[in-house]
């Protein structure tokens, strides 16, 4: 390739075609409108149109030969039509019973009429806000206290309902509103109300336990009273279990019998600790209690 040539098309490409490009833009042959964004034009004072479809457009074709005069009577002006979020800190209301208290709110908001958003109020951002909190500020105010801390959804939506008209009227579409902290703002209250809830809090945490240990007690009053049940059932059963192994022992063999039951009685003997004297079979025990003083009768104590 002739290298002059290739400087040309280098200069023409670098230099040239985005001039011609910027030109175009400039008198108005094409737009760029870029994602959430929309573009108002006006002609001698009055909107001719409005484009808001992202992309490479042609006002020519949108508006006619008109749009060619759009740069020099007239003006291109760009908003933003995104979602967009806003949070507002410490708005001060005061409760039914006198405390102050301080209110957060969220909202969120999106421009769905660019024409109304530039014509109709000439600060609508900051008309917003102030509808928002003056709205929050009469919905929240002389509310008891209770209501003001757990009722904060319906109150959002109270507070909505409120501001969505003018607001639509401003080009806004208000989205979701939230009222989203409640608060004190006398630090004295804050603190009283602190050691009230951890007195209760160990108040609770003390029944709670006092509780647990009644069930306890309860548990094993139950239980050791069921226990005893069976062990008197066993007892008492014992008796029978034994005089029907006896029986049976008795039918078969009487000496057998004999035997366990001398057994028995030696055993319920030496369980008692009792003391036994022992006498001699052949001897007279009367003849020896009446004999000499000198001749002891012959005895043995097993303990």
């Amino acid at each position: 390739m002739n290298p002059v040539l290739a400087i040309i098309a280098f200069v023409v490409g670098l230099v040239i075609i985005p001039l011609v490009l910027a030109l175009c833009r400039g008198f108005g042959v094409y737009t760029v409108v870029q994602e959430a964004q929309a573009q108002v034009f006006t002609l001698f004072g009055k909107v001719i149109g409005v484009i808001d479809e992202p992309g490479l457009r042609f006002p020519i074709s949108d508006f006619g030969p008109q749009a060619l005069l759009i740069p020099f009577f007239g003006k291109r002006q760009f908003v933003n039509t995104a979602l967009r979020q806003h949070y507002l800190r410490g708005q001060m209301v005061n409760s039914e019973e006198g405390t102050p208290m301080g209110v957060g709110i969220w909202y969120e908001m999106q421009v769905v009429d660019p024409v109304a958003y530039l014509f109709k109020n000439t600060n609508p951002e900051g008309s917003l806000q102030a509808n928002v909190a003056s709205s929050t500020i009469s919905t929240l105010s002389n509310l008891e206290m209770d209501k003001m801390l757990e009722d904060r959804h319906s109150l959002s939506r109270t507070v909505r309902r409120a501001v969505s008209p003018l607001s639509e009227k401003w080009g806004y579409r208000l989205g979701s509103v939230y009222i989203r902290k409640v608060f004190f703002t006398d630090q004295q209250m804050v603190h009283n109300i602190t050691d009230k809830v951890v007195k209760r809090l160990v108040q609770v945490t003390s029944a709670m336990k006092q509780d647990g240990e009644n069930r306890v007690g309860l548990i094993r009053s139950e239980t050791a009273n069921k226990v005893s049940q069976k062990m008197a059932e066993a007892k008492a059963t014992r008796p029978s279990v034994v005089g029907k192994a006896l029986n049976e022992i008795a039918r078969k063999d009487r000496e057998i019998l004999e035997a366990v039951i001398e057994v028995m009685e030696t055993e319920k003997l030496l369980a008692s600790h009792a003391s036994i004297e022992m006498v001699p079979s052949n001897s007279n025990v009367l003849l020896q209690l009446s004999g000499s003083n000198h001749e002891e009768p012959v005895m043995a104590s097993v303990r």
